[in-house]
């Protein structure tokens, strides 16, 4: 199979989605691998690294896009990619569909086989591909919150972890999967006092044995969102729905509630967030205020440390492309179950039912196309 490896494009994305140790394991099995010139530079690979390892380098994305089979990507194909994807290629990268519908119709225009790492899900609902990106915006949302706390950014000029006769900061963090566990991780290490919000007991009750006890935790619903919106001093959105858009819990009316200078950070605003008033930013221009409340919107959040993203990302992604590329997209998914929920469009047929019904789109059975 020839794969291929664009650099990415999105404003401010320096991760790449193959290191050179991926291209030799893919190249000794027998496989092409196209790298762009410059795609690993950002997060420290150079071009020779990738000829070493046995790539063809080559000067334009469109060559790429023109003769890889399969391409792996970070990032979904953002609006000047959309016209090199063509009928039955296979990419492989975060889509996050639910949150752009003319990404979906694109994709839906192109033909081509679209396999989210979102999606992939373990039996065990673990989303392994997600996971370690969702790790790295969990923390850097403490670390992005707390400098944008500071007055010189229009904050309120509060330390996170306080000092001693000072009390500390009061973070809420909504939802506990892997982002709102890595972010109460990093804001319980720094002295803050934590809130953590959640709909499941089991996970509630996992999280105390596994948090430190600095950090406060309380079943989710409307009365309590409410009650620790008032108190918080930095909100952390952390709600993930699989490949569906994520529920809007706090209003654009609940900032009224907040103090003046708090800071929200919402993690799923590449799932459309679940602050009514978040919509994506870059890391070149992070907020804006509403209502005198600072939001921080980055919808690429690991993409602000390539280096440690990239290769977290790639730890996990690389055995799945590994399996596509020797097995076929079609063999691959029917053999591996998890994978298998990977699939999202599939030439022109979205196949993944939480896209479907949030664009109210026809959804078709992925066990009829492969």
């Amino acid at each position: 199979m020839i794969v291929g490896v664009p650099r990415e494009i999105k404003t401010a994305e320096h991760r790449v989605a193959l290191v050179p140790a991926g291209v030799e394991s893919l190249v000794g099995d027998g496989h092409s691998v196209l790298v762009e010139e410059g795609a690993g530079i950002g997060s420290g690979f150079a071009d020779e690294a990738y000829r070493v390892a046995g790539g063809t380098l080559v000067p334009r994305a469109a060559d790429v896009w023109a003769k890889a089979e399969m391409v792996v990507k970070v990032k979904e194909p953002i609006e000047p990619e959309w016209p090199c994807m063509r009928k039955g290629q296979v990419v492989f990268t975060y889509f996050h569909f639910a949150a752009s519908e003319p990404l979906t119709q694109a994709v839906i225009k192109s033909g081509i086989v679209a396999i989210a790492y979102e999606t992939v899900q373990l039996a065990s609902g673990e989303l392994p591909l997600l996971t370690p990106m969702s790790e790295v915006a969990g923390r850097m949302a403490v670390q992005e919150g707390a400098k944008y706390l500071e007055k010189v950014y229009g904050g309120s000029g509060i330390l996170l972890g306080g000092v001693p006769g000072v009390l500390p900061a009061e973070v809420l963090i909504i939802g506990g999967g892997v982002v709102g566990a890595n972010a109460a991780k990093m804001a319980a290490g720094l002295g803050a006092r934590v809130t953590l919000l959640d709909l499941s007991l089991d996970r509630l009750r996992y999280l105390a044995d596994v948090l430190p006890s600095n950090v406060d935790l309380l079943y989710s619903n409307r009365h309590n969102l409410l009650e620790q919106l008032s108190r918080a001093d930095l909100v952390i959105g952390a709600v993930l729905l699989p490949g569906a858009k994520a529920p809007k819990l706090v209003r654009r009316d609940d900032l009224k509630l907040m103090k003046p200078g708090s800071v929200i950070v919402d993690v799923a605003v590449d799932q459309g967030g679940c602050i009514e008033t978040i919509k994506p930013t870059t890391h070149e221009n992070p907020v804006y205020v509403v209502d005198g409340i600072i939001h921080y919107g980055v919808a690429n959040m690991p993409g602000g440390v390539p280096r440690t993203s990239t290769l977290g990302l790639t730890n996990a992604t690389f055995p799945y492309a590994k399996r596509l590329a020797r097995r076929g997209w079609k063999q691959a998914c029917k053999d591996d179950p998890a994978l298998f929920l990977g699939l999202n469009v599939v030439e022109g047929k979205v196949v993944y039912p939480a896209v479907a019904e949030t664009f109210g789109l026809p959804s078709a059975d992925p066990k009829t196309l492969v």
